[in-house]
């Protein structure tokens, strides 16, 4: 399992915290693995094609989303091992190993 260190935490924690990039990862996490061109996903969240490009780009060096060339498409994908791996961060040792409440 991949397991984030804090430098690379801080670095997605920080590329999540902003309106357009939260949406286009989550919009991207329920897509599932086939992903989205990025013109779907300018589309479906009503950003213009030069921010969606700074967004993607910042999601991208924060290591949340991966891309691929599909003909003259770049697909975006989440990076469901680098997710995973923030919130396992986020949880290691929850509750100092007693059981939690919800």
């Amino acid at each position: 399992m991949f397991r984030m260190n804090t430098k690379q935490t801080l670095a997605a924690l920080s590329a999540l915290a902003q309106d357009s990039r939260l949406a286009v990862f989550r919009l991207l996490v329920q897509t599932g693995p086939d992903g989205l061109a990025a013109s779907k996903i300018g589309e479906k969240l009503d950003i213009a094609p030069s921010s969606l490009s700074f967004h993607l780009k910042e999601l991208s060096h924060a290591g949340l989303i991966a891309s691929r060339q599909d003909g003259r498409f770049v697909i975006y994908s989440a990076d469901i091992a680098a997710m995973n791996g923030l919130i396992g961060f986020l949880t290691e040792n929850c509750c100092g190993g007693v059981s939690c409440k919800p």
